[in-house]
């Protein structure tokens, strides 16, 4: 191996030139002016000990909190200790690509046994390695429904706003129509939708439960988009699924979601891990490596990558997708959590979460002026309208290390998970109506 040799600037001059730009910083023209950042502003000349210093100084400023109520896709969940000793294992941290089964059947088990749960979650067929998040899982699975002739994709309008952005962004040089399905009372309008579906939709993404937490009415909506004779996907919450009717007791085509509840922190937005599960007619259209058990010569069990050589084709032109990865560590951490949590495990957060998001928003609704956005059932989110400005309420709560819910053009969206207590949910109660009052 030789050394690594960087690209002389008229390399990079002739690159950007190629894709017709001038500067490397055009490169980054769709990312806010404001998140960009030039250089750390650190002195030059400073010791490994003093660099640190600075460093660990500006994490400071992050401020984390210690009572959460806010999800709106990404979820406050314990995590056992067992999980992360696990995940952090050298072997599991420095694992390469398992492109040669003979030297990577733990890597390959450990995927292997992350897909089956999945697919036990879901009630699926089959899944893949995984995909980066649930986000990009969603632009996937469309992906995998469009035809010559159905090139039309409807979203409803209660699916994640994130979700919806990185559909959008994923087609934006192709001719595909997306028309969005309105909401009606925080669900999707299901008249509405039967109007929109025609012979050349595709598909139809709902989000179970959705962006608002409410539990859509997900067989009604597979009856009519079956009957256009167009794909049903379902971007589900893995946690919720273990309580509602999953993906495939539904019929649907395609399950997507993010699996980040099951084991991975908050960690200021990721890494996370999306999935995609589909029924078996589907199998040969999933994205990304799969990976398969067998038998090795003497007749054990064994693992390999199957149904496609690598993570796609040799050949860009026949490939389904550009995804040629996977989040790895993120499925091998999914499925310590599932094992240690256990099936009953798994089932008592979502009542925990079903349960005490309930007690909270009827707490909150009997303060003067606060109102609960619509009666529709949800699992472990809600909206709430304020008589007073949502930001007297959550900077209220923030005096007290609480995070309140999310702003959303409808209301607060509030989350409760099974580390929410009693107590807490008490005390953000007390300190709502008392800034209600002021």
């Amino acid at each position: 191996m030789g050394n690594y040799l960087g690209s002389t600037e008229q390399q990079q001059a002739n690159m950007l030139k190629k894709i017709g730009l001038t500067t490397m910083n055009e490169l980054y023209q769709d990312i806010p002016k404001e998140m960009l950042v030039e250089k750390l502003d650190i002195p030059a000349g400073k010791s490994e000990l003093e660099v640190r210093s600075i460093i660990e100084a500006m994490g400071r400023k992050n401020k984390v909190f210690s009572t959460i109520f806010r999800g709106a896709g990404a979820y406050n969940h314990y995590i056992p200790a067992i999980v992360k000793q696990i995940a952090a294992k050298e072997e599991f941290v420095t694992s390469y690509t398992p492109y040669q089964p003979e030297i990577s059947q733990g890597l390959l088990q450990s995927i292997f046994e992350y897909q089956t749960m999945i697919c036990e979650i879901t009630g699926m067929d089959a899944t893949n390695a995984s995909v980066y998040d649930g986000a990009t899982a969603t632009a996937e699975g469309i992906n995998m429904c469009l035809e010559k002739k159905r090139l039309k994709v409807l979203i409803s309008e209660t699916t994640n706003p994130m979700t919806v952005r990185t559909a959008l962004t994923y087609f934006s040089s192709q001719d595909i129509e997306f028309v969005m399905i309105p909401e009606k009372d925080g669900l999707t309008d299901l008249a509405a939708l039967k109007a929109a579906l025609d012979e050349t939709t595709a598909c139809f993404i709902v989000q179970q439960p959705n962006y608002y937490g409410g539990i859509e009415a997900v067989e009604e909506i597979e009856e009519l988009v079956h009957e256009a004779k167009a794909k049903f996907i379902m971007n589900v919450n893995p946690v919720a699924s273990t309580l509602l009717k999953s993906a495939g007791e539904v019929n649907a085509d395609i399950a997507v979601g993010d699996s980040q509840p099951f084991g991975l922190p908050l960690a200021f937005g990721g890494p996370y891990i999306g999935f995609i599960a589909t029924k078996e007619k589907m199998i040969r259209k999933l994205p990304g490596r799969i990976a398969g058990e067998t038998v090795d010569e003497a007749g054990d069990r064994a693992f390999v990558l199957t149904l496609q050589a690598r993570e796609q084709h040799i050949r860009r032109e026949k490939a389904a997708s550009n995804i040629c990865s996977n989040q790895a560590l993120c499925a091998l951490t999914n499925a310590v959590y599932m094992s240690t949590m256990g099936a009953k495990g798994i089932q008592e957060v979502a009542t925990q979460c079903y349960s005490k998001a309930h007690y909270l928003a009827d707490q909150l609704s009997q303060i003067e002026g606060v109102e609960l956005t619509n009666d529709s059932p949800f699992f472990h989110e809600f909206v709430t309208t304020l008589p007073v400005s949502e930001t007297l309420v959550l900077e209220k709560l923030e005096e007290q290390d609480i995070l309140g819910g999310y702003p959303t053009e409808k209301g607060l969206l509030w989350c409760v998970t099974e580390l929410n207590t009693k107590e807490q949910m008490d005390k953000v109660a007390a300190l709502v109506k008392e800034a209600c009052q002021s």
